[in-house]
């Protein structure tokens, strides 16, 4: 075995150039769909129904977008429940919007800020992967959760939205209301996302009672409404142990006499996404069925012509080793090690490179989809690279492989003579 791995390995030597070449173009197509492949996986983990901890929206029923009076808040927190037999919410967040702009003379994206308004305590249960942080990060988190709650006005801003406002911890300011007009809130910077929740880096809190209060005082001092102001709640999300919890729950918020103006409908949050993505889905099936097979196919012939050029050139040394004792098996072997070895080598560069450099120095794929800014490049895209590699080195070389298997010993020396 130990002599057919290093004729395989002289054999790419000989021809240095034509190696180099071939990997390089394996590891940028494998990086293409290592890329491409991120971002769908990223998209059906977040449409995929859950098992257990089911998130339930609760939204407006017939208008979008939502918006919900400030008197379903307690009572959506406990699911409508009436009786002891009725389910309850193990857990909740409420969801509200404000957002404006630092310098109302000059409306650019460094000066505008969107925060999500909500009970702060509930940030770090309720908002995807922050319960994945290490002891750390996550203690960090809860400090800066425990100043939102001790002081109203203070927030926490991703680090990625920082540096586009150009602003650090501690500093203050106003932001100039654009989503509740004419309502401008004064606010401190607690603290910034840690740098390993990284989906959250444009991410930004506020206290929701905050910003209730903030309307109450404005409509008390200014003695007229704010537009939207009635009903500021944009949804309640609530989570449940399972699906037939999230079931029972959805009936009986909706049977529920509390919410007749408006009604409310309720929906999973995999469902609300998949929703909010329609207008991509094509997009979406092209980059799974057309984009990909189609970056295969050229990676499969890339290294088909690449195997086929070196062995037409090798005809001769080929019925050499036949006449040494090497059976077509053996020199099918080699052919396809050749490739197996370039694939694999060049997948496993591609795809662990990939990692590294949106990972770790990029900072995620800036691609904006609906809210999500970012997406990363998962541990699981190493075996991706790997795999491709394999696949497609096998595939493009099955044809030379058996063509070199097939070479007759008498046609060539007959032509060398």
């Amino acid at each position: 075995m130990f002599r057919y791995i290093n004729l395989i390995f002289k054999n790419l030597r000989r021809n240095l150039l034509r190696t180099i070449l071939t990997g390089l173009g394996t590891m940028a197509l494998v990086f293409v769909v290592t890329l491409v492949w991120s971002v769908l996986d990223f998209i059906d983990k977040q449409t995929a129904e859950k098992s257990n901890d089911f998130k339930v929206l609760v939204t407006e029923k017939n208008k979008a977008p939502s918006r919900l009076p400030r008197s379903y808040r307690s009572s959506l927190r406990e699911g409508a429940a009436r009786g002891p037999d009725d389910v309850r919410p193990v857990d909740y967040m409420t969801w509200a919007f404000y957002g404006g702009t630092l310098d109302p003379s000059k409306m650019s994206r460094e000066n505008f800020l969107f925060l999500i308004a909500c009970e702060p305590e509930k940030a770090p249960t309720m908002l995807d992967d922050l319960d994945q942080l290490g002891p750390a990060d996550t203690a960090r988190l809860q400090e800066g959760v425990a100043k939102m709650k001790r002081q109203a006005n203070a927030v926490i801003i991703g680090p990625e939205q920082l540096k586009t406002m150009n602003k650090k911890v501690g500093e203050r300011f106003t932001l100039n209301g654009l989503i509740f007009k004419d309502l401008n809130l004064e606010f401190e910077i607690v603290d910034t996302f840690p740098e390993s929740a990284q989906r959250y880096g444009q991410t930004s809190l506020m206290n929701l009672d905050y910003l209730l209060q903030g309307i109450d005082e404005y409509e008390a001092k200014n003695k007229k409404k704010i537009a939207n102001a009635d009903d500021p709640i944009a949804f309640v999300m609530l989570k449940v142990k399972n699906k037939a919890d999230y079931e029972r729950l959805s009936a009986q918020i909706a049977n529920s006499p509390l919410y007749t103006s408006p009604a409310v409908r309720c929906e999973s949050a995999s469902s609300a996404v998949s929703t909010f993505l329609e207008g991509w889905k094509d997009i979406f099936w092209g980059m799974r069925w057309i984009l990909v097979p189609a970056i295969l196919f050229t990676l499969a012939l890339v290294i088909a012509v690449a195997i086929s050029i070196g062995v037409r050139e090798r005809r001769q040394e080929i019925a050499v080793l036949k006449v040494l004792g090497f059976r077509p098996g053996h020199v099918m072997f080699l052919v396809l090690g050749e490739a197996l070895l370039i694939g694999v080598l060049a997948g496993l560069l591609s795809a662990a490179g990939s990692y590294l450099l949106f990972n770790k120095l990029l900072g995620g794929i800036a691609l904006p989809i609906a809210w999500f800014q970012r997406f990363f490049i998962p541990q699981t895209a190493i075996l991706w690279g790997i795999g491709i590699g394999a696949l497609t080195a096998f595939l493009g070389s099955i044809v030379p492989a058996w063509s070199a298997r097939s070479v007759r010993v008498a046609d060539v020396f007959s032509k060398v003579a």
